[in-house]
């Protein structure tokens, strides 16, 4: 079966470059509009919508898709503990030990508090073998920490450095799920602008 997973829209915090981690900040006016241009592609229109519990994911797929998500919590972003709030230049400029330290750790990066990637990255795989069995097609709104691990999993980065994959918004990033022979990307960055198929 196939699953599309897509970024929720803008959020004041986005736009302030926050980090929001699973502080509960819904879609900014912009976002709303950035959103509301998204059409997802004719073959998903009937898939069976999912999304993390957070309201800015909610809200982006009962827009996007004109009905109500079923809840997933695993698709809830990476928890940010501590450093919730906080902007990656404030934290190098006040934590600069600690946040690079962290950092260094790669997939076991864990902020004060907080959830390493790796264990984000475990919940969100254990989901992905839940769904495994379902006979159609799921379209999953989540978060940028969502894929940045599944981008891990499937391509050996170990999280230090940039990401192999850029991921762009207001994008579906799609993956064959198989019981037996697990998840493989089928493709990342498939437009959603209105118009597109």
């Amino acid at each position: 079966m196939i699953v599309a997973l897509l970024r929720h829209g803008a959020t004041p915090w986005n736009e302030a470059r926050r980090l929001q981690g699973r502080a509960d900040v819904a879609l900014s006016p912009a976002g709303r509009e950035q959103v509301a241009a998204w059409r997802l592609p004719p073959e998903f229109a009937a898939a069976e919508l999912v999304s993390s519990p957070l309201a800015r994911a909610v809200e982006t797929a009962r827009i996007v898709a004109g009905r109500e998500p079923a809840i997933a919590p695993d698709l809830i972003e990476m928890d940010w503990g501590a450093w919730e709030g906080e902007t990656f230049a404030s934290l190098r400029e006040h934590h600069a030990e600690a946040f690079a330290a962290a950092e260094a750790r790669g997939l076991d990066f864990r902020p004060p508090r907080g959830e390493s990637m790796r264990e984000a990255q475990q919940r969100v795989l254990r989901w992905i073998g839940r769904i495994a069995v379902r006979p159609g097609p799921v379209v999953a709104v989540t978060h940028k920490g969502v894929l940045n691990v599944l981008v891990a999993h499937l391509t050996g980065w170990n999280a230090i450095g940039r990401s192999p994959v850029k991921l762009r918004p207001g994008t579906l990033h799609l993956f064959d799920v198989d019981a037996g022979a697990g998840l493989r990307v089928r493709a990342w960055n498939v437009a959603l602008a209105a118009g597109t198929a």
